[in-house]
């Protein structure tokens, strides 16, 4: 199986919908959607995940399925670090995630990092992470010590349109990455596609691969000014 992650197009995050240009990057990634060959698409419930998916829809004749688990974070990704006013994770300098030693913290240990301990992070990565598990388990996987055993070859190729928030905090657990280390080092773009492979082993057990992270190849096939949070080229 392949599992394709796509980040929203640019938002208009006040109303929960794509602006004008998020439009134009939806319909740039429904195509390399119909090349890539998706079967199956499942959507987080919010708006601009779902106008993001709606023109792959379209294209591909196929409704999507709303997964409510992969809603955006937003109460959860709060902290007080370092100076006691409130803010999201995201906004912090991601060298506060990595200095003083604690780029080195493990994953076990990664709620003990300075930033995520005055965050409730760790609470939405357990949600996540235990959402995920039935997930993944109802399409043929299910978890067991840090592998998966395959219950079902799927040969499906599966598209899930959803938020850069979220996409973090599951790549967090699938790939076994500390989450001070993720949200340091990784930024997904706007309907930026991340494929994850399952491969269908003989022996009966899988893990998830990361073939690429936030490719953004559709939008230079069609034209569209690829620089983060640019609109379009006149």
């Amino acid at each position: 199986m392949l599992l394709y992650i796509v980040r929203h197009g640019d938002p208009n995050y006040k109303d929960d919908c794509l602006t004008d240009f998020g439009k134009i990057q939806a319909e740039a990634v429904s195509k390399r959607m119909r090349d890539s060959g998706i079967n199956v698409i499942y959507s987080s419930p919010m708006g601009r995940a779902k106008e993001t998916a709606e023109p792959t829809c379209k294209l591909l004749g196929i409704p999507y399925q709303i997964e409510e688990w992969t809603h955006e974070v937003q109460g959860e990704r709060m902290t007080t670090y370092p100076n006691g006013e409130k803010k999201s994770v995201t906004l912090l300098q991601n060298t506060l995630l990595r200095e003083n030693g604690e780029i080195d913290i493990p994953f076990e240990k990664t709620f003990e990092t300075k930033a995520l301990r005055e965050s409730e992070m760790e609470k939405a990565f357990a949600y996540i992470r235990d959402s995920g598990r039935e997930f993944l388990e109802r399409l043929g996987y299910r978890e067991e010590n840090g592998i998966y055993k395959i219950l079902r070859p799927n040969e499906d190729r599966v598209a899930l349109f959803c938020h850069a928030v979220f996409t973090r905090t599951w790549l967090s657990h699938l790939l076994h990455i500390p989450m001070h280390i993720m949200w340091s080092s990784f930024a997904p773009t706007h309907t930026g596609v991340t494929i994850i492979e399952f491969k269908n082993n003989e022996n009966g057990i899988t893990a998830p691969k990361c073939l690429c992270f936030s490719d953004m190849s559709h939008l230079y096939s069609e034209g569209v000014d690829m620089t983060h949070d640019r609109k379009i080229k006149v």
